[in-house]
């Protein structure tokens, strides 16, 4: 367990550092820990809203390729390169690990059992989430309440006990009209699947647009149980 590390985010917490604004406690992470600070992006809206806020600090973006991506998801990374001009470090599957899963279980086994879509979960983001995370001492990230219930009771700031780093979720009491409004005005690239029904984007086999009435993460892994919806990226205890 990384002492020093808990001990200054509990000094964090003591200190209300999450009543600042956002730029205030970038910047005020960058003092503290400089380079040792990450973003992971997976292009969302959300994920657009904190490239613009990190885009020109010391911040480290990365982002999980997992090879079953939508086309326009690498369409609006290359537009955020173009607009930002900042370096997204991808990571991507082991291939020993995954070439041996999709030998014996095929290459669509995600749907035939829950066990089988966590597997490939595992493999395709939670272990290349791992070597990213490496080295670090904060972890940001686009989380927001409305996402699902179980984030609704989520902190700007939390301990991360399994990654053993600080996370830091910048908008995540922001409503999904603030996000919309903030890409407006700042004239933010983003996924046009947002402007297709599709609320969460991630794998393209295993997500799909929402329909009027239905739940934020009604898209993602729509064939399960609505309690089984993460992919072990973000852990909370």
């Amino acid at each position: 367990m990384n002492e020093d590390l808990k001990s200054i985010f509990q000094n964090l917490i003591q200190n209300n550092i999450q009543n600042n604004s956002i730029e205030e406690v970038l910047d005020h992470l960058t003092d503290l820990f400089h380079q040792d600070i990450c973003f992971s992006t997976s292009f969302s809206m959300e994920d657009q809203v904190i490239t613009d806020f990190v885009k020109d600090s010391e911040i480290k973006i990365f982002t999980l390729d997992t090879g079953r991506l939508f086309e326009d998801t690498y369409n609006t990374w290359n537009l955020t390169r173009s607009k930002y001009k900042v370096n997204v470090k991808a990571y991507y599957p082991d291939q020993e690990e995954l070439e041996p899963f999709i030998q014996e279980k095929g290459p669509d086994s995600f749907y035939t059992s829950v066990d089988n879509r966590k597997k490939c979960c595992e493999i395709r983001k939670v272990h290349p989430l791992k070597r990213a995370l490496k080295g670090n001492k904060v972890w940001i990230t686009g989380l927001r309440a409305e996402h699902s219930p179980d984030r609704e009771n989520l902190q700007q700031f939390e301990w991360d006990e399994s990654n053993q780093i600080i996370k830091y979720h910048p908008i995540l009491f922001w409503t999904t009209e603030q996000v919309k409004d903030y890409i407006k005005q700042k004239q933010i690239p983003y996924n046009i699947l947002h402007d297709r029904g599709f609320v969460s984007i991630g794998c393209a086999p295993c997500t799909r647009a929402i329909q009027p009435g239905e739940d934020f993460r009604a898209g993602r892994w729509w064939w399960e149980d609505a309690n089984k919806k993460e992919c072990g990226l973000h852990v909370h205890k």
